[in-house]
């Protein structure tokens, strides 16, 4: 499955695209993509829903992630989520 800007994937998904995927921000997801041979950012919504949101080469992901950082809330909040994403351990 090819993505792409926009779209509102499954978090399985999203991590099916490449061999490995990190969570840079609470909330902001970028992952590689070996078919389209970039790294795809992604916006968690909730625990099951990403939405992707850029796509970057190597050289162009820490500007990207400058750029998306402080729109994370306000995109989840346009998409209905809480915000309260259970993807951390608590102690």
């Amino acid at each position: 499955m090819e993505v792409k800007k926009g779209d509102i994937i499954s978090k399985k998904q999203f991590l099916e695209q490449g061999l490995y995927a990190k969570e840079e921000y609470e909330g902001l997801i970028v992952g590689s993509d070996r078919k389209q041979r970039c790294y795809n950012l992604g916006v968690q919504l909730d625990e099951e829903r990403i939405m992707v949101v850029d796509q970057a080469r190597e050289d162009e992901v820490e500007d990207k992630l400058r750029n998306w950082v402080p729109q994370i809330r306000e995109i989840q909040r346009k998409h209905g989520s809480s915000g309260e994403l259970h993807n951390y351990s608590k102690f």
